[in-house]
C-alpha cells in the first residue's frame, strides 16, 4: 500500500540560466551565512559569560541571516498576526528545510529537532551553535530530554517544534503527536507557559508542481536546494501567527495538541484531503 509520501514529484531540468542562479545565489548565501556566523561566534564569547543560558543578542543575527536568505533566494514573504510576548513555545506545520528560514525570519526562536540533524555537514554546525535542542525517540532519553526542555523554557527561550514529527509536501497537515507537549505539564510550567500555533503556507512558483517547496520521503537535501536556487521566479511564503493560548487552559497534552493541530490546519488555505494533492478540502 502506498500513500502520499511515496508519490514522487517531477522536477524540471536545470538549464543554463538555472545553473547561473545556483552559482550566484549560492555564493551570496554562503557569504551572508558564514560571514555572519563568524560574527555570531565572536559575539557569543561576550554573550555567554555575561548572560549565561540567556541569549539576548545572537538571535538577532540568526534572524537577519534568514531574512537575507529569503531575499537572496527571491521569495515573496508575508506575516500575519504577531509573535507572542508571553513566555512559552511555538508549534508549526512542517514542510522541510525552508522552514528554518521562514520561521527564524519571523521571530527569535530555537528549534527542537531530531538528533541526527546535529551531524549533517554544514547545517549541523550552524544548528548546534544557534541553540537548536536535539531530541531522540529513545525511551531511555525521555527523562533527560524532559529536563532539557524545562531548563530551556525557564531560561526564557522561545522553543519551536513540529508536532507532525516529519516534513511534508506543504499541502497537508499530518496528525500532531502529543508527546512533546508533556514538557509543559510538569513542575508548574502549565501555570506560566503559553503555546502559539503558527501556520506556514508555501505558494509554489508559477507553472510548478504545487508541492515544489515540500521536502519529504527520500528526497535529497542537495537536490532540493539546487532546484530552489535554480528557480528564476520564486513563489511566496505566508507565516500566520495565531493567538497564543495558556497551557493550563487545557486539561491534558492531548487536548492541547489537538487544538493546535485544528487551528493550524483550518488556517491553511492550500491544505488537501487524504485523497491526494489534487483533492482540496471543502
Amino acid at each position: 500500500m502506498t500513500g502520499w509520501s511515496d508519490d514522487r514529484m517531477q522536477t524540471p531540468r536545470i538549464g543554463l540560466l538555472g545553473w547561473a542562479l545556483v552559482a550566484l545565489r549560492g555564493l551570496l548565501l554562503a557569504l551572508v551565512t558564514y560571514g555572519c556566523f563568524l560574527l555570531f561566534l565572536l559575539l557569543r564569547l561576550i554573550e555567554a559569560p555575561l548572560f549565561g543560558p540567556s541569549r539576548p543578542l545572537t538571535p538577532w543575527i540568526t534572524r537577519f541571516v534568514c531574512r537575507a536568505g529569503l531575499a537572496i533566494m527571491g521569495f515573496g514573504y508575508s506575516l500575519q498576526g504577531k509573535p507572542m510576548t508571553e513566555r512559552g513555545a511555538i508549534v508549526a506545520n512542517h514542510a522541510g528545510w525552508i522552514d528554518i528560514f521562514s520561521l527564524n525570519a519571523a521571530d527569535r526562536v530555537y528549534f527542537v529537532s531530531k538528533a541526527d540533524v546535529a551531524s549533517w555537514p554544514g547545517i549541523g554546525l550552524l544548528a548546534r551553535a544557534t541553540g537548536t535542542l536535539f531530541i531522540t525517540r529513545k525511551g531511555t532519553e525521555a527523562k533527560r530530554q524532559q529536563q532539557q526542555l524545562e531548563e530551556r523554557l525557564r531560561a526564557g527561550h522561545r522553543l519551536l517544534f513540529f508536532p507532525e514529527g516529519t516534513s511534508t509536501d506543504t499541502l497537508r497537515v499530518l496528525p500532531f503527536k502529543s508527546s512533546l507537549f508533556q514538557a509543559f505539564y510538569s513542575h508548574g510550567l502549565d501555570r506560566i507557559m503559553h503555546i502559539q500555533p503558527v501556520t506556514v503556507v508555501y505558494h509554489a512558483p508559477p507553472g510548478h508542481d504545487r508541492r515544489f517547496y515540500g521536502w519529504w520521503g527520500d528526497m535529497s537535501f542537495a537536490g532540493h536546494l539546487l532546484q530552489v536556487l535554480a528557480t528564476p521566479r520564486q513563489g511566496r511564503i505566508e507565516v500566520i501567527f495565531h493567538p497564543p493560548v495558556p497551557v493550563d487552559g487545557f486539561e491534558s497534552r492531548k487536548e492541547l495538541a489537538a487544538y493546535c493541530e485544528r487551528v493550524i490546519r483550518t488556517a491553511h488555505p492550500l491544505v488537501v484531503a487524504p485523497g491526494g494533492p489534487d483533492t482540496p478540502l471543502a
